[in-house]
Parts: structure tokens; C-alpha cells; sequence
């Protein structure tokens, strides 16, 4: 081997150069991101239907979406929760599935359902990886601007110029208001008139048309015939007519008022005590995370003076800190790592060259672990970084172990770098491959271990083959060219302690190999039971514990409550958010998450950003936030987790770190059971949150039909039905053009005709026949608790 290394040693030092620029290069270029690239075998479905109770969303929704689904290869199984209009599948599949295509057939399976469902039935089909995150989130506040105008400005201003970026996913804008036109009729004066509800959105739906009428040629030019008849203003809304005759004209002023209103809006979006819009920013799955965090904020940077003035906008969220942190790690690990080799190579071999040798070869090895990452296709994050990080030690172990052999063959050898490197190369390449084969493992394991530690383990071990290779080949070279015999003499005439130590050393194990048997028992014996104790009082979880900078806090508020009352609620928990003094800023989420998913109009959540160090702990932190909105906020149910641990738990659909699943067919034994376990699961040590996942949907007011009344006045079940759908929710019957906006015209009733329980049953429905009567003379309006989900 020694002969070999000589004859190729320019060769040698052209690749190690070479590595090292193109390890460098591709070190640069590599994405930089939070989690490796995973494909997570899970879609997640959401599902709308109108407002149907949950039991009749589960028989006529959520069953059929199941058996459809099912049928598609590869599936595990299914998961679901249902409530009042609304369910969210989850459907898991094996390990190592294409992803791409089951969300294409999962998709095909519902669009071929899609005409035997109810009325109003949408989807959206989500693939689970960690790029569904935003990595980027703003908050957009103003002091002199409106929820409409900043919605504005976020949808049609801000949100192209970020989707333009590259790396750039999609851009979602929560919270905010849309501005709507509504036709406030008043049924009576409607009546009276021999009109309907029905009638008025017949006629603004025939005002308000554009269509081709055909095309024709007129010297040697082609020309489409267009019928604009579109609704500009809304004033011409006001103008439409509705009946004419008898040299009389109704139109929609006479029975209607019409203004520009707010759409209903059942969310809430707040950063930091500020009714605000969030903007969301989620990456490509190949995209860098840092480049994309700095293009988005050089961007903003640049087009500031084009923004509205009075206008804030703010980072609630930058995961790109994370990734910094993490890659800061790394840089200290290298540092250190080098600074302490340097250090011992110092002391015990008083070379200097033996530590520039140190400091050449261990960034060359983690350069050169880039490259085999970039040819694999992998990414820098949390897994790789902490892989390079723990390899540096391993690394600087086979350089020190290789130069100190070669220190004692300087005195022995006349090419004592290349015989010192022969002599190594077994015990070296078999302690090399001991290691490697402990990593190798992780990177067949299944689930999400092994799509979180194959990444580890790669790292790892590339760089302890990397490091062996260059062990075996670059230091010897490097250490023929630059050692000299005075190295050996400096070291053998400082390393007069050392020679003690070690006679020191001979002496004690002379004396414990004569009782060797008894120190035997006695080594093993410790181990054991100190191993066994150390194991019950060390805490075990996926992730390691770490100060993440923020936490995600989950809320629900009693059941039933309204949005506004609700509202209320969670300004008490700001007030408490506010006064912890390290928090930096915040954001707040009512009727949507930061990870989507079913929320009702009582829940949602906030990311809660911290100031950096020095500060108390992140875990005392939230556990000083939960005790003290348990002792001022009654009533609200408070969960708190890290960042990372929230992302995993909804990536995987057990956002809980254990998870109990009860089954029966009887509703009311499972909740007597649930309760009976969360008592019990309470009292275990160390538990510090215990929740069901059974959540009331709500109060619903139920009109029952009373099918003699209705044939007595000439009335069907569908026509009371559709026209208290016009009268209690409205009904959007159009919509007029605003430069690149559409605007919607509702047809509604004034809200004093339907702000109240009593005011429902009052409502007058109009027969067949023209006349009006209550509704209560045709049904029985009550008041009924909330459906749980299912």
C-alpha cells in the first residue's frame, strides 16, 4: 500500500482538490430546509356539503367518500371526522407508495361520486409533506386601513408579487373581509306585488349576462357579436326590473334596499391584539428555504414605497430561523472540533503542521459528505446537519489516531508516513466500518422513523467513509510532505508526564487483572443496575427536546359559542399572551389552523414567537401560559407544543404523542368510557394534557315541516326549504366586475327579520298560490344542542 500511495500521490491531491471545490460548489447550491424530503404516505381530504347535520353527513357524505377511497391500491386505512356540513378523511397508505398517484386516484374516485352527493358537495385533496406548511408567514396590520382593503391588498398586490418568486409553492391569505352587494328585500312589500324571491333572483340572474351571439364577415374582417348586458354599479343593480305591464314598472329600489355590506365571515385573524390578514408562504419541495426566506424578504424590501402608506406588515413566522440555527451548529461543531483537535495534537505531538493538517482535511471531509448529499438528491435540515455535526468527532478520531502512529514511525521508518498508513489501514478501515454498519440500519426503517433517520444515517455514513478514505490516503501524504523528525523528538522530549501516566496506568491494571474474575462481577454489576436506573429516569420522545423560539398554542372554547362572543374569550388569552415578557409577537387563528383541517367557529389556534436568549426555558414558558389561562379563563381548553412536534403530529394524523382509540356502536357508552379513561390517564405522572377528541359541533335550530299543514297551504317541503335558504343565509345571485375583482350580489332579508330565534319562526313564506303566512303555522322551530363530531 505505502508503495501505491507514493506512486499516485499527485493524483491523490488532484482528487482530494478537486473533491473538495466540487463538495464546496455543491454545498452552496444545495436546498436548505427544515425536515428531509419525506413522502409521507397520507392525503388528507376535505370535504364541504352545505350545513347537513353531522349523522346525515356521515350516511349521505363521509360513508360513501370512505368505501370509494377505499378501493384504491395500496391503502392502509381510513380515518374521518365529520361535523355539520364539513369531514375530513384521512386515508393512509403503505410505506413507499407513489404519492403523486394516489392523489390522483383519489381524486378520480370522488369526481366519479360526485353526481350521486348532495348539493354543494366540493373536495380539495391535499398529498401530506412537510412543504404543506408555510415556511414563511406575515401579518399585515393597519391603523387607517380596513379588513377589506388590507385582504385587498394581500389577495391582489402582495400575493403576486410573492407567488413570482421562485421556489414560491402557493400563497394563501387568511382573515380579512370581502365586501358584497346585498339586496335586503322586504317580502311583505314583495307579496303584495305578486312577486317571489325567487322571481328577483330570476331577474338579476337575466340582467346580467355577457354572450357571444355569433361571428360574421364585413369587408375582409372577421367580427365577433357580443350581448353585454352585465351589471356595472349598483345603481344599476337598483334598476333591474322585476315586473312590467300596464304601463307600470317594478323594479328591484321598490321592494329591495340595496348597499355595498361585508360577506359573513365565520374566521377571526388577530396578530398581536390587531384584527390583521395573515399571508402563508409555502415552498416548493425542491425549493432552499433560506434563499426563498431572503428573496421574499428582499422583495418586500424593494416594493415597500409601492404599498399602501399606514400599512404594516410584520413576520409572525420564519422557519428559515430554525435552519440557521441548526447550520450555525454545524459551523460551531467544525470550529470547535478543529480548535480542541488542534489542541490535543498540540499538546501531546507539539506539531503545528499536524494541526493545519487537521484543519485542512476535517472541512474537506464534510465538504466532500455535500457532494455525495447533492448526488443523492438530498437536502441540508435538521437530520443532515445534526449528522455532520456528530461525525465531526469521528472524523477528527481518525485523523489524530493516524498522525500519532505516524509520529512513532518517524524514529523507525524511512518512509515512515506511508508505513504508518500500511500498518493502519486494517484496525483503521475495520473501527470505520464497525461504525458505519451501527448507521447503516437506520436507513432501511420504515415508517416515520426511518423517512426521518435514513437521512442521518447517510450523512453519517458518508462521512466516516469519506473520512476513512481520506484517513488512509490524504493525511499520510500530507504528513510525508510536512513532518519532519524533529516532530518526533519535540514530542518524545514533552511527553515526559505522559510516560508517567502511563507506567501509572500499568501498575492499576496489573492489580485488577490479578482480581480480574472479581472486578468482572463488579463492572458488570454497576453497569447493569446504574443502566437500569438511568433508563426509567430518562425521557424518551421522537424529537429531542429543543428550544425551537415559539410554540403553537391550541384553543377551544365552549361549545356553541359564537364567533364574536368567542372573540371575546380569546382577548382575555391575548391579554395573558402579552403580558409574558418573552414573547416577541403573536398570531391568532379562530375557525382555521395554521395546518388546516376541520375547526369549528370556537377553535383555532396561535404561533406564539419568542425573543431570543438568554430568556427562561421554552417548556416554562408554556407551562406558566396554560396554568395562568386555567386560573383567568375558565371555560377555555388550552393545548401548547413545539413547532416541529405540531408539523409531525399533523403530517402523520396523531398530533398526540399517544393516542387512545375506544370503538362501540352505542355513542352514549363511548363518551361514559372516554371520560372514564381521561380521568384515569390524568392522575398517570408526567401527563400534563388529556383530551377528547369527541367536540360538539354547536346549537342548531331545527325547523320540522308539518307535512298537513303544507298540503293546507298549498305548500312542498322544497319550496319552505329553498325559500328559508334565500331568507336566513341569502342567496348570492350574480356578481358585477370591479377592475380584476368580482364583487357578488346577495339576495337576502333585512337582519332584524332574522337575527333571532323568534324572528326565524315569524319569517313569512310565500304558496304557491301567492299568499304569505308565518312559518311557524307549517312548523315547529326549536332550539337543539350541538352534534358531536364523528
Amino acid at each position: 500500500m505505502s508503495r501505491w500511495l507514493a506512486r499516485q500521490s499527485g493524483f491523490i491531491f488532484a482528487a482530494f482538490i478537486a473533491l473538495f471545490v466540487a463538495g464546496a460548489y455543491a454545498l452552496t447550491y444545495l436546498p436548505v430546509n427544515l425536515f428531509p424530503t419525506i413522502s409521507f404516505p397520507r392525503i388528507s381530504i376535505a370535504i364541504e356539503a352545505g350545513d347537513r347535520p353531522a349523522d346525515q353527513m356521515i350516511a349521505q357524505v363521509s360513508r360513501p367518500a370512505e368505501e370509494a377511497l377505499r378501493a384504491i391500491p395500496g391503502v392502509r386505512n381510513i380515518r374521518s371526522q365529520t361535523s355539520r356540513g364539513s369531514a375530513e378523511i384521512s386515508v393512509m397508505f403503505d410505506w413507499g407508495s407513489d404519492m403523486t398517484v394516489a392523489v390522483l386516484q383519489a381524486e378520480s374516485e370522488l369526481a366519479r361520486l360526485t353526481p350521486n352527493m348532495p348539493p354543494g358537495f366540493t373536495f380539495a385533496v391535499r398529498r401530506m409533506d412537510p412543504t404543506i406548511f408555510p415556511v414563511l408567514g406575515y401579518s399585515i396590520t393597519s391603523e387607517a386601513s380596513s379588513l377589506v382593503e388590507l385582504k385587498n391588498f394581500a389577495v391582489y398586490q402582495l400575493r403576486p408579487l410573492i407567488a413570482a418568486i421562485d421556489g414560491v409553492a402557493e400563497v394563501s391569505v387568511l382573515g380579512g373581509r370581502e365586501t358584497e352587494y346585498q339586496v335586503l328585500v322586504d317580502p311583505a312589500r314583495l307579496a303584495s306585488l305578486g312577486l317571489s324571491m325567487s322571481d328577483v333572483q330570476s331577474a338579476l340572474a337575466a340582467d346580467n349576462i355577457v354572450a357571444a351571439a355569433g361571428r360574421f364577415e364585413d369587408r375582409s374582417r372577421l367580427f365577433l357579436t357580443l350581448v353585454d348586458d352585465r351589471l356595472k354599479s349598483i345603481n344599476e343593480v337598483g334598476s333591474v326590473v322585476l315586473k312590467s305591464g300596464s304601463g307600470t314598472i317594478v323594479d328591484l329600489d321598490d321592494v329591495a334596499t340595496v348597499q355595498i355590506g361585508l360577506a359573513q365571515e365565520w374566521t377571526r385573524v388577530t396578530a398581536d391584539g390587531k384584527n390583521a390578514v395573515l399571508v402563508n408562504i409555502r415552498q416548493a419541495p425542491d425549493a432552499n428555504s433560506l434563499a426563498l426566506t431572503d428573496a421574499v424578504k428582499t422583495v418586500l424590501e424593494n416594493e415597500r414605497s409601492r404599498f399602501p402608506p399606514g400599512v404594516s406588515i410584520t413576520p409572525y413566522y420564519d422557519q428559515s430561523d430554525l435552519v440557521r440555527s441548526a447550520s450555525k451548529s454545524v459551523r460551531d461543531a467544525i470550529v470547535i472540533g478543529t480548535l480542541l483537535a488542534g489542541i490535543v495534537l498540540f499538546v501531546f505531538l507539539r506539531s503545528i503542521r499536524f494541526v493545519l493538517i487537521v484543519a485542512i482535511v476535517l472541512p474537506s471531509v464534510l465538504a466532500v459528505s455535500g457532494l455525495l448529499l447533492s448526488v443523492l438528491g438530498m437536502s441540508l435540515n435538521i437530520m443532515t446537519l445534526g449528522g455532520m455535526a456528530a461525525g465531526v468527532g469521528l472524523i477528527v478520531d481518525d485523523v489524530v489516531v493516524m498522525l500519532e502512529h505516524i509520529t512513532r514511525k518517524l524514529f523507525e521508518s524511512a518512509e515512515p508516513a506511508l508505513d504508518a498508513a500500511a500498518e493502519m489501514a486494517r484496525p483503521l478501515i475495520g473501527s470505520s466500518l464497525a461504525t458505519i454498519i451501527i448507521f447503516t440500519p437506520l436507513a432501511f426503517l420504515s415508517g416515520v422513523t426511518g423517512g426521518f433517520f435514513k437521512a442521518l444515517a447517510v450523512t453519517m455514513a458518508s462521512a466516516l467513509s469519506i473520512s476513512m478514505i481520506f484517513g488512509l490516503s490524504v493525511v499520510p501524504l500530507m504528513a510525508k510532505r510536512f513532518s519532519k523528525a524533529a516532530d518526533a523528538d519535540r514530542a518524545e522530549q514533552s511527553n515526559g508526564w505522559l510516560r508517567k501516566l502511563a507506567q501509572n496506568y500499568q501498575r492499576l491494571m496489573k492489580v485488577l487483572l490479578g482480581r480480574a474474575p472479581l472486578v468482572a462481577v463488579i463492572i458488570v454489576g454497576v453497569a447493569i443496575v446504574g443502566g437500569v436506573v438511568a433508563a426509567k429516569r430518562v425521557a424518551t420522545g421522537f424529537m429531542p427536546q429543543m428550544d425551537e423560539g415559539g410554540f403553537v398554542l391550541d384553543y377551544v372554547a365552549p361549545a356553541g359559542l359564537s364567533l364574536t362572543e368567542t372573540d371575546r374569550l380569546l382577548q382575555q388569552l391575548e391579554t395573558i399572551i402579552r403580558a409574558t415578557p418573552e414573547v416577541a409577537s403573536y398570531s391568532r387563528r379562530t375557525g382555521v389552523q395554521l395546518g388546516g383541517g376541520l375547526t369549528e367557529a370556537n377553535e383555532g389556534d396561535m404561533f406564539i414567537r419568542l425573543k431570543r436568549p438568554p430568556r427562561r426555558s421554552i417548556e416554562t414558558i408554556m407551562s406558566d401560559v396554560r396554568a395562568n389561562i386555567a386560573a383567568q379563563v375558565p371555560g377555555l381548553e388550552v393545548e401548547t407544543i413545539q413547532l416541529m412536534g405540531d408539523i409531525i403530529g399533523d403530517l402523520t394524523a396523531v398530533p398526540q404523542p399517544i393516542e387512545v382509540k375506544l370503538y362501540s356502536t352505542d355513542p352514549g357508552a363511548l363518551s361514559s368510557a372516554a371520560d372514564l379513561v381521561l380521568s384515569t390517564l390524568e392522575s398517570v405522572k408526567g401527563v400534563v394534557e388529556v383530551k377528547k377528541s369527541d367536540r360538539v359541533a354547536g346549537d342548531a335550530v331545527v325547523v320540522t315541516l308539518d307535512r298537513a299543514h303544507l298540503a293546507l297551504e298549498n305548500l312542498d317541503p322544497s319550496l319552505v326549504a329553498t325559500q328559508l335558504q334565500q331568507l336566513i343565509g341569502g342567496a348570492v345571485s350574480g356578481s358585477i366586475q370591479s377592475g380584476e375583482r368580482t364583487i357578488n350580489i346577495r339576495l337576502w332579508t333585512p337582519e332584524a327579520m332574522r337575527d333571532r330565534v323568534s324572528a326565524v319562526k315569524s319569517l313569512m313564506i310565500r304558496a304557491t298560490d301567492g299568499h304569505l303566512l308565518p312559518l311557524k303555522r307549517v312548523a315547529t322551530v326549536e332550539v337543539v344542542s350541538g352534534q358531536v363530531q364523528l
